[in-house]
C-alpha cells in the first residue's frame, strides 16, 4: 500500500501531465478533436494543482505545465486540420475518451474551489510557526482536500471527531521540497523538524502529553493518535497542536501562555507517517474524549488554509 501511494503521485501528477502535453504539441488530429484535448490538459492541470497532494514532487510543477500547455498550443495550432467534425467511429470514441476524464476533473476543480470556504464560523488564530515557507496538506471543507473530514461521522471515529477540519502543515525547502530523498526514515531529514511551535492564541494549557516517540517514516504510532500535543483553552474554545517532537513540550497544564508564546517542536510522534505540525480546534472534550469535542474551522492569521496553499513567514 505504502508503495502504491508514493507511486501514484508519479503517475497522475507527473507521467499523465506530460503525456498530455506531448498530445497537444504533437498530436496529429482533427482540430475539434486537438480542442478537446487542449481543454483536458488545462482542467486536469489544474484539478492535480488544486487537489493533489504535492509532497513527492514540488508544488511548482503545474506553473510548468501551465507554460508547457501555452508552448504546446503555439507549436500545434499552426499545423492543426480546418476545424472539422470526426469523421469515423474512431475519431468519436476518440473525442468520448478525452471528454469524460475532463468532465471528471472539471467536477474535481469544482470541489477544491468550493472546500475553501468554511461550512461555519472559524475562529480566528495565529499562525504557529516561526520564519520559513510552509505548505498546507490537509485543510478544507471536503474529504478531497482534507482527510481529516473523514472522522466529522461515524460511532467508531467519535472519540476524534475534533480533528475533522484540522490542518497539516509541512515546511519546504528552497526548491520546494520537503526533504531530500523519496521518505528517509530519519525524520530529522525532513525541513519542519524540530521547527519551533508557538501558541496560536492567548489561552490556559488543558492538557499536555510528551511521552511518544517520534517514528521513523513511515511507521506509525496508533496507541497515541495525536503524539505528543498540547491543548489549549482560547476563550472556550479547544486549539489542539499534535504530532510535536518527544521532550519538547515546553509548557504544563493549568499555565496561561500569551499568543506566539513557545510551545515545543515539531516531531514526528502519534499517528502520522511524517513529520508535520497538526492544528485544529473543537468546542471542549471530556476527560475520557478530550479530541471528540464538535469541531470549528480555523483561520489562521487571517486565511482559511486548504490542500495545497503556502504561507511564508519572516
Amino acid at each position: 500500500m505504502l508503495w502504491f501511494a508514493l507511486w501514484l503521485p508519479l503517475l497522475l501528477q507527473f507521467a499523465v501531465p506530460l503525456a498530455l502535453l506531448a498530445g497537444v504539441a504533437y498530436a496529429g488530429t482533427t482540430r475539434v478533436i486537438w480542442i478537446a484535448l487542449v481543454g483536458l490538459t488545462g482542467v486536469y492541470v489544474a484539478a492535480i494543482s488544486l487537489a493533489g497532494l504535492w509532497l513527492v514532487l514540488p508544488w511548482w510543477l503545474p506553473n510548468l505545465y501551465v507554460a508547457g500547455l501555452l508552448a504546446g498550443v503555439a507549436r500545434a495550432w499552426p499545423r492543426a486540420t480546418p476545424l472539422e467534425r470526426p469523421s469515423s467511429v474512431r475519431g468519436w470514441l476518440m473525442l468520448a475518451a478525452i471528454a469524460f476524464p475532463a468532465l471528471v476533473a472539471a467536477v474535481i476543480v469544482m470541489l477544491a474551489l468550493e472546500a475553501r470556504e468554511p461550512s461555519s464560523d472559524a475562529v480566528d488564530l495565529r499562525f504557529p510557526l516561526g520564519p520559513g515557507s510552509y505548505l498546507v496538506a490537509n485543510g478544507g471543507n471536503d474529504t478531497l482536500v482534507n482527510a481529516h473530514l473523514s472522522t466529522l461521522k461515524g460511532e467508531r471515529v467519535r472519540a476524534y471527531r475534533g480533528q475533522s477540519f484540522g490542518v497539516d502543515i509541512v515546511r519546504v525547502n528552497r526548491a520546494g521540497f520537503r526533504t531530500l530523498g523519496w521518505l528517509p526514515a530519519d525524520p530529522a531529514a525532513y525541513a519542519i523538524f524540530g521547527a519551533a511551535v508557538r501558541a496560536p492564541c492567548a489561552g490556559r494549557v488543558v492538557a499536555v502529553f510528551d511521552g511518544a516517540p517520534d517514528m521513523p517514516p513511515p511507521e506509525t504510532d496508533r496507541a497515541h493518535m495525536a503524539g505528543n500535543h498540547v491543548i489549549l483553552d482560547c476563550s472556550g474554545t479547544w486549539v489542539v497542536l499534535g504530532h510535536l517532537e518527544r521532550g519538547s513540550v515546553a509548557v504544563g497544564a493549568g499555565e496561561d501562555v500569551a499568543a506566539l508564546a513557545p510551545l515545543g517542536r515539531v516531531g514526528n510522534s502519534g499517528n502520522t507517517s511524517e513529520p508535520h505540525l497538526h492544528v485544529h480546534a473543537q468546542r471542549p472534550g471530556t476527560a475520557a474524549e478530550p479530541l471528540g469535542g464538535e469541531p470549528v474551522p480555523i483561520r489562521l492569521d487571517g486565511e482559511y488554509l486548504v490542500r495545497n496553499d503556502r504561507v511564508t513567514t519572516k
